[in-house]
């Protein structure tokens, strides 16, 4: 008994100095994380909500900006946002759920509920899911019209396929899209019905639902497009077409809930959950999520982000670290970028703070010392000026060797010069977030 109670002695001393250390690395991840943001608001005008949390405790629970630009109304912690391709999940879920009740399989083809489909027999279930089905990206002009959901389906009908279903991966919304009329057509409800009834209310999200065209819903974000001239309103966007890939509002604090229930097997069953984690493409693309480490750092994260005319969304599971990072915005705030940064910060990596990028003049003769392959990366030089990629994407100088994107200030490239003078490396920085990406030598 004596050696007992000295060894819980022990535990209590070591818990005595090590507790606190614990409680201030939180602390300070905490402070790092809203220090983050601020600047994100103060440099990059952000506006929306943003939620980080780690084993269940809130690292970071903030809202910033307007949901009402017009009556300069503050968005809140509850502002239900729209989530854009952060939808897909719930697709999946649904479809998956379907599968489990054993009212259709991952095998049926398209042909069995859309017949009059072309190519239909070539197409599966798990093709649609996985972004193999060849089926093109999307059609944003018939979410922009008032066209009724028959009409759509008929014009969806004629747009080309990419390439041979099950040949390869592409990302498509209108593989999503026939999967939300597939669920309606299995199940015998509307699609919003379906998600309420099986997904939302099952895991407690409150303040999530599925927009359409008539319904007040309160709380609710306006959102706003970025211009030249500054904030403009997002234009009319179909619920009745643009549904599967999109559609779904939520809230971070409802998004919270979501990633818990999808620790258990509430919604879903642990098969279930492996078949939507397991990579099943060469993009890594699982069901309704994509799959991979966290850039070089070896985290796994299961994620999704979306965007859609001044909606941009991010959702992020590091299910190792049981770390999670959603950001959801309604003036086309880079969320993605955000959430990567983030994420970084909730990993206790160093992160840089977005600052104000300012453009100078210098000499493009250095340009030619720069192009090249750098891993997946192109630098080119057209015209006097340096490109990334492709000739859409501009790189601007700040000073003689680092640039920032033209279309996007929280990411920048610097060329690194080695000791023999040449620059055969590229210091990248994405949200902050920085990585060493060496030239490719022939």
């Amino acid at each position: 008994m004596a050696k007992i109670n000295q060894f819980l002695k022990s535990a209590q001393t070591l818990l005595f100095f090590f507790f606190p250390l614990l409680i201030f690395a939180q602390k300070d991840v905490s402070a790092n994380l809203a220090k983050y943001m601020q600047a994100q608001v103060d440099v990059n005008n952000f506006s929306g909500t943003v939620l980080v949390s780690k084993n269940g405790t809130i690292l970071l629970k903030k809202a910033y900006g307007l949901a009402d630009y017009e009556w300069n109304i503050k968005n809140t912690i509850d502002t239900k946002f729209q989530l854009a391709s952060v939808t897909k999940q719930f697709t999946a879920t649904a479809i998956l759920l379907l599968v489990e009740q054993k009212k259709l399989s991952l095998a049926d083809k398209l042909s069995k509920f859309f017949p009059d489909y072309p190519k239909a027999d070539s197409v599966t279930i798990h093709m649609l899911l996985s972004h193999t089905s060849g089926l093109a990206l999307g059609f944003k002009e018939l979410a922009l019209s008032t066209i009724n959901a028959d009409s759509a389906y008929s014009e969806i009908k004629k747009i080309p396929y990419e390439f041979s279903p099950g040949t390869k991966s592409a990302y498509s919304n209108i593989g999503y899209y026939l999967l939300a009329k597939i669920i309606e057509k299995v199940s015998g409800e509307k699609y919003a019905v379906f998600l309420r009834r099986n997904i939302f209310e099952k895991a407690g999200m409150k303040n999530t639902g599925i927009s359409n065209n008539d319904s007040i819903i309160s709380k609710k974000a306006k959102i706003y497009c970025r211009t030249e001239k500054g904030f403009i309103h997002n234009p009319y966007i179909n619920w009745t077409v643009n549904i599967g890939h999109d559609g779904v509002y939520s809230t971070v604090e409802d998004l919270a809930l979501w990633d818990k229930a999808l620790y258990g097997t509430t919604i879903l069953s642990a098969e279930m959950k492996n078949l939507m984690f397991t990579p099943h493409s060469d993009e890594n693309w699982g069901y309704g999520f994509i799959i991979n480490p966290f850039y070089n750092h070896g985290h796994q994260l299961i994620a999704h982000d979306g965007g859609f005319f001044g909606t941009m969304t991010s959702f992020n599971r590091f299910t190792d670290d049981k770390i999670f990072v959603t950001v959801l915005s309604n003036n086309e705030s880079f969320s993605y970028i955000i959430g990567y940064g983030l994420s970084a910060i909730a990993l206790q990596k160093e992160v840089e703070l977005p600052y104000k990028h300012h453009q100078i003049q210098i000499d493009t003769a250095v340009y030619d010392k720069y192009t090249g392959k750098y891993g997946k990366i192109e630098i080119l030089k057209i015209n006097g000026k340096l490109y990334y990629n492709d000739t859409e994407m501009e790189l601007l100088p700040e000073s003689k060797t680092k640039f920032f994107r033209a279309d996007n200030n929280d990411r920048t490239f610097e060329f690194i010069q080695d000791k023999s003078g040449s620059f055969n490396s590229i210091l990248l920085t994405k949200g902050g977030v920085k990585e060493k990406v060496k030239r490719n030598i022939p």
